[in-house]
């Protein structure tokens, strides 16, 4: 299956939903999954720098994952954006 990488930056209103109900980090990864078919989180990470969290998300092809990104944006609680990751022996491949 595709795997994309989110990059996730909180509004204000999102860093006070966090702050206020952290929990609330696994109730979004839930709620992702429930978006589309076939749509997994398997990894997270919160991140120091320009963005806030990573997360590692996999999904049937990139229609479906445009349409969960731009649903998590139209809440307005982050900004996303989102990378298309190719395993590096599948690139390498391409190459030849």
């Amino acid at each position: 299956m595709p795997t994309y990488i989110l990059l996730c930056t909180l509004s204000p209103h999102g860093a006070g939903t966090i702050r206020a109900n952290p929990q609330r980090l696994k109730e979004v990864n839930d709620e992702v999954e429930q978006m589309a078919e076939g749509v997994k989180v398997t990894h997270q990470w919160a991140v120091l720098g320009p963005y806030d969290f990573v997360s590692i998300v996999e999904a049937p092809d990139e229609r479906t994952i445009a349409r969960v990104s731009l649903d998590l944006a139209a809440r307005g609680t982050a900004h996303f954006q989102t990378l298309t990751a190719i395993p590096v022996d599948d690139f390498l491949t391409l190459l030849k």
